[in-house]
């Protein structure tokens, strides 16, 4: 038996604006199907198109340049991305590929330019969405210097959790593919590192892992021991 989890809605790029004008904007774009561990842009490329998940996620991750991989979030339905790097001019910072069948709706500068001109809720709403991710960064960047390496892969866990967890008889369950290497990349630590602290939060009964698959069973104890001082 599964539900999904009571969790906070991302901020709606279509806040503000009545359903004839959301369907307006989404007719406006183009759709792109993408299959599981497809690439949706790379990392480099020119930034043309931003885009907003319909169906299945995203993962965002940037290359080193040592040729480490370091995921920067996942995003799901409703949520958007890449859209600053188009407004500017700019290159693409990171590489967004499918985590699983994933459907995206795509607008290019100028059509987002004429988007905006005649539904200003939308520039509104951007704005938000930026803050909020300059804030997440911030905060990341924070939990980097300044915490031990088992109290970031708990804080990493807990995040993918609320945007990715569906509430099962054993838990909470990461509803998407999770390596321990994806873990390691995604809280800047190795996988020997994360493989050591699954183990031993197993034994805890903190969380049950296998490949690809984990359910956090006991939520509130990872909560306590991200918050330790």
């Amino acid at each position: 038996m599964t539900t999904h989890m009571d969790m906070d809605n991302p901020l709606d790029l279509f806040e503000g604006l009545e359903d004839q004008d959301k369907a307006a904007i989404l007719k406006s774009g183009h759709t792109v199907h993408c299959r599981p561990g497809q690439p949706l842009f790379n990392q480099g490329d020119p930034a043309k198109r931003c885009f907003m998940v319909i169906r299945g996620r995203l993962k965002l991750s940037k290359l080193h340049e040592q040729g480490k991989e370091a995921i920067i979030r996942y995003i799901g339905p409703d949520e958007t991305t890449a859209a600053l790097a188009v407004f500017k001019g700019r290159r693409y910072p990171v590489t967004a590929r499918a985590v699983g069948d994933t459907l995206v709706v795509a607008w290019d500068k100028a059509t987002m330019d004429h988007l905006i001109a005649n539904h200003p809720a939308l520039a509104r709403n951007l704005l938000h969405m930026t803050l909020e991710r300059l804030e997440d960064i911030q905060t990341r960047y924070l939990e980097l210097r300044t915490e031990m390496v088992e109290q970031r892969i708990a804080r990493a866990l807990l995040r993918i959790m609320q945007h990715a967890g569906r509430r099962t008889d054993d838990g909470i369950l990461i509803n998407l593919p999770l390596s321990r290497q994806d873990l390691a990349d995604y809280s800047g630590t190795t996988l020997y590192t994360v493989s050591r602290t699954l183990s031993a939060w197993e034994k805890r009964g903190w969380v049950r892992s296998g490949r690809e698959r984990i359910v956090v069973a006991d939520p509130h104890a990872l909560v306590l021991f991200s918050e330790k001082g």
